[in-house]
């Protein structure tokens, strides 16, 4: 499907004895895709991008066991049209029940207009491959997961976007992260947040933008996303004394973040000070 405007038809917040940790979430080896998908370029208010279609990207090979329904999405406020078999979409629950109910109208067209178009393709693309560009590869060297290395012609690995929503820059891997909350991927949960685990380079403004974005849009009762901003924050910390935007964020407050950043630090001095009190020979390493 081609990038065009829709016209319409006529008439979990962490207690004083959670601690803070790196994520354990794990990531199948073979979720690995043998293509990526074309290059995805940062979008900014007023840029025109294209969309392709999942399932007709000669990248991708759908099951041949699919059923030709394809249902047709109508995602942003730009209202860029995706389409996708209606079997693919049922792997989530969200769409399972959309596509069961009256929320899809009678020419198989869903409406998401809160939706970014970037990260819906990424989602799209996730569903028909098992993971979204650019890839986790297993570096068998090291036995340790990697981003898969942008080719030139593709251009530079974009790690934020921006979102309309909040009108700035935040990391894609949260917003793909929170969206695949939204329509229960879990396993594209651990797939996004493996991969912002692995980010580097990322600005404070970016990182305390992104953790304001998830505790937003994730439930309290999911605290591994939070727990991953909190841990960032303080192995940065050094970096995030001498923000003046950090600064800025503390005086204005208003988000369970900053409440959830004290008791992360307090378990953290805790940690440390039982570690350098308990005799060497009794420590666990």
């Amino acid at each position: 499907m081609f990038s065009k405007r829709f016209e319409p038809p006529p008439s979990k917040s962490f207690s004083k004895s959670q601690k803070v940790s790196k994520s354990n979430s794990s990531f199948s080896k073979t979720h690995g895709v043998s293509k990526s998908r074309h290059e995805s370029s940062r979008r900014r208010p007023g840029t025109a991008t294209t969309s392709q279609p999942a399932g007709t990207d000669p990248t991708m090979s759908p099951n041949s066991t699919l059923t030709p329904s394809i249902v047709t999405l109508i995602i942003g406020r730009d209202q860029r049209i995706f389409a996708a078999h209606e079997d693919v979409l049922r792997a989530s629950p969200w769409f399972q029940q959309a596509l069961t109910d009256q929320y899809m109208d009678s020419q198989k067209r869903i409406h998401l207009p809160d939706d970014e178009p970037e990260i819906f393709s990424s989602v799209l693309e996730y569903l028909y491959k098992g993971d979204y560009y650019p890839r986790l590869v297993h570096n068998k060297r090291r036995n340790s997961w990697e981003i898969e290395q942008v080719d030139e012609e593709r251009g530079a690995n974009e790690s934020t976007i921006y979102h309309h929503a909040i009108d700035g820059d935040i990391l894609k891997d949260t917003v793909i992260y929170c969206t695949a909350d939204k329509y229960g991927l879990e396993e594209l949960k651990r797939v996004s947040l493996r991969k912002q685990g692995l980010q580097s380079g990322i600005q404070c403004s970016t990182i305390l933008a992104s953790a304001r974005y998830s505790y937003c849009h994730t439930p309290d009762t999911d605290s591994k996303l939070r727990a991953h901003y909190l841990a960032l924050i303080i192995r940065s910390r050094s970096t995030f004394k001498r923000s003046g935007t950090m600064q800025l964020e503390m005086f204005n407050g208003g988000t369970k973040l900053f409440f959830d950043l004290f008791v992360a630090l307090c378990n953290h001095v805790d940690d440390i000070s039982s570690a350098s009190n308990t005799p060497r020979s009794n420590r666990f390493f």
